[in-house]
């Protein structure tokens, strides 16, 4: 198997920001140090979520500090970001990290509207703006002038400088959970991300990602690279016991939620209501904590002394996963003890799933 590390960082404190930051960078440089074989950074705006605020700068701090770990931004919200300069961005990127790039892509949060009114945007329209971004940036990354009309973006480029490293351009994924949602991107060959699924769903939606990248006819070999990349995402704690862990987390998770709650609440205009049907008990204001947090624990964590997380870890592995991101920090949890948990699994879990 292979182990990406992810943050979702919180700074409870505008005063906290700077520290925190610099704490990013040391928990990155301590991931490449256990042998995670990739990071994965989250952008969000104005509430401390994702301190850095701006993933693609503070990627470009994490390339000049590591050496093999694969940078991702899980995703990039492509309504905040002219596709041209993204483009440009991304490709010094990968020029800085020699080729380290991975780019999740989407059309933006669908539960903090305050974002989209924060960039001057709603979110009626955010999938055709995607849309029209990630044409043009393949075409920019794929070489020669480019001209582009479309119903947002209107650009003519003579020629992208410089390059990407990666040809013929960096790695687009795609952020999924519906059935019909992986079936598509594997026919269009594309590598997939996917948060908080059931055990008990992740064989089909991986079984309908190999059906999709059969239909779309790719050979053997990119269907075995593809299959082995699709990641799935989890929150990861580990301590001493199994009720240190549960205890400590469970505390870590509903501060978490009450400050996800209370943002919503004063931030998202009176106008906006989030689809019902993208609401799970984790997201839904009308879902009392205990049950909220029955429900992160089942579907979206692993957590315990380190025996008990290497059977979880054995669980995922055993109905097809074989690339885990770890999210290891929540709340406003100190570095010290995210720093704990992120050793005691790379010393005492990790080791039982590396190749031989």
């Amino acid at each position: 198997m292979r182990f990406g590390w992810l943050t979702l960082s919180l700074s409870p404190s505008p005063e906290e920001d700077a520290a925190r930051i610099d704490q990013q960078i040391a928990q990155v440089c301590f991931a490449e140090q256990l042998g995670f074989s990739d990071v994965w950074l989250t952008e969000h705006y104005f509430t401390g979520e994702s301190v850095y605020n701006d993933a693609l700068l503070f990627a470009s701090a994490i390339a000049m500090r590591t050496e093999r770990i694969r940078i991702g931004f899980a995703v990039v919200q492509l309504p905040f970001h002219h596709p041209v300069r993204l483009a440009v961005q991304l490709a010094l990127l990968d020029n800085l990290s020699k080729g380290r790039i991975d780019v999740g892509v989407g059309k933006g949060t669908i539960y903090n509207e305050y974002e989209f009114v924060g960039h001057g945007l709603r979110s009626d329209d955010s999938r055709e703006r995607m849309e029209e971004a990630i044409e043009i940036l393949e075409r920019l990354w794929n070489g020669g002038p480019v001209t582009y009309s479309g119903k947002y973006f209107q650009v003519h480029v003579p020629e992208l400088r410089p390059h990407p490293v990666q040809r013929p351009g960096l790695p687009l994924w795609r952020s999924v959970i519906s059935p019909a949602s992986f079936s598509e991107c594997g026919r269009l060959g594309v590598p997939i991300l996917t948060a908080r699924l059931p055990v008990a769903r992740i064989r089909e939606r991986w079984a309908a990602y190999e059906a999709g990248l059969e239909a779309g006819g790719h050979d053997a070999p990119t269907r075995a690279r593809l299959l082995a990349q699709s990641a799935l995402w989890r929150n990861v704690y580990v301590a001493e016991s199994d009720a240190q862990a549960e205890d400590e987390l469970s505390a870590l998770l509903l501060q978490t939620r009450d400050h996800m709650m209370h943002v919503r609440a004063a931030y998202n205009p009176p106008d906006f209501a989030i689809d019902p049907a993208m609401l799970n008990p984790w997201a839904d204001p009308a879902t009392g904590d205990d049950a909220a947090l029955k429900y992160v624990l089942a579907t979206g964590s692993l957590f315990g002394s380190p025996a008990r997380v290497r059977e979880q870890v054995a669980e995922l592995r055993d109905v097809g996963v074989q690339h885990l991101l770890c999210q290891t920090g929540f709340g406003d949890m100190s570095h010290e003890q995210n720093l704990a948990s992120m050793r005691r699994f790379g010393h005492e879990v990790m080791p039982a799933f590396r190749r031989s």
